[in-house]
């Protein structure tokens, strides 16, 4: 199926699969949670915890060298955007209808390491712009909830599209960190970045738990939320490893560009589960998404 497809875009596309299984999973456990900051962000350190474990057996196994300087610098700070990111994220899409956050996030984290990549490494090429384009349409059309789903206060869809943004944004900046990790291979750049989401995710918990007891004690997880939690882990993992690889195999900007496009399969699994009724407009955002693919791997 891959075989005339460059390896950066093989291995983009692969981790758009498996991030947007894992939104689903991250989005399911902070549903059963209320969708609450405290919950999502124990979610998070049980996820992350549980990759980083993962990691550090993977680099034990392979005997990889422990990175210095820039990479691990860049790791971290990947980690701690990613784990600020992903709590927006999961609480936006714990408040409803997984498909305005899906869309909004998938943009902006398509748009800011293409435009990063576009003025590092210079213009991709004309068909491949379009392709970049493209494939922006297709993300929101795909992710575009169906009709009458987001019947709900204007107050609460401001919130909510604002986490969107805020998350979207971060997701960018953290591909871009994540690139620049990448110079000290696939295994380790990803095991820094859990280190930074982790430290950042107990900060968080230890300040909530400072401001109100209450708060800190409505945080415990179901085994439903666990279990999605845990899926959450292996799938975000192996995705953000594919990326590396996607990112030291070719441009950023295609890769990011093409990793974007897991909202489908969020949305996909949200069909399947949650039995959210999947629009003609989302059908034809995903034909669409399809001739993206074509004009960006070419």
């Amino acid at each position: 199926m891959f075989t005339f497809i460059p390896a950066n875009a093989t291995f983009g596309l692969l981790a758009a699969f498996l991030w947007g299984g894992g939104d689903f999973s991250g989005g399911m456990a902070s549903k059963q949670t209320g969708g609450t900051i405290p919950a999502a962000i124990r979610i998070i350190l049980l996820s992350h915890s549980v990759s980083l474990c993962i990691l550090l057996g993977l680099a034990l196994l392979r005997h990889d060298s422990f990175p210095h300087g820039r990479p691990l610098i860049w790791g971290v700070t990947a980690g701690i955007i990613g784990g600020l990111s992903l709590t927006c994220f999961y609480i936006a899409l714990a408040r409803g209808a997984m498909g305005t956050p899906a869309a909004i996030s998938g943009l902006l984290s398509a748009a800011v390491p293409a435009v990063v990549s576009i003025v590092s490494d210079g213009s991709p090429g004309s068909i491949r712009l379009a392709g970049f384009l493209i494939a922006g349409v297709a993300i929101w059309m795909v992710s575009a909830a169906p009709d009458g789903v987001l019947e709900t206060a204007q107050q609460q869809r401001t919130s909510t599209v604002i986490l969107a943004i805020v998350s979207g944004t971060g997701f960018g900046l953290y591909f871009v960190a994540l690139k620049m990790a990448g110079a000290a291979g696939v295994v380790w750049p990803m095991a820094t970045a859990r280190i930074g989401s982790i430290s950042t995710c107990l900060i968080l918990t230890a300040a909530i738990s400072m401001m109100s007891r209450r708060i800190s004690a409505r945080v415990r997880l179901p085994k439903s939320a666990i279990y999605w939690a845990l899926s959450t882990a292996i799938l975000d993992t192996c995705g953000n490893m594919l990326f590396i690889a996607a990112t030291r195999a070719g441009r950023l900007d295609v890769a990011a560009v093409l990793a974007s496009l897991y909202p489908a399969t969020t949305i996909l699994l949200a069909g399947m589960v949650l039995k959210e009724r999947l629009s003609k407009r989302q059908g034809v955002g995903m034909a669409i998404a399809a001739a993206a693919v074509a004009m960006i791997t070419l």
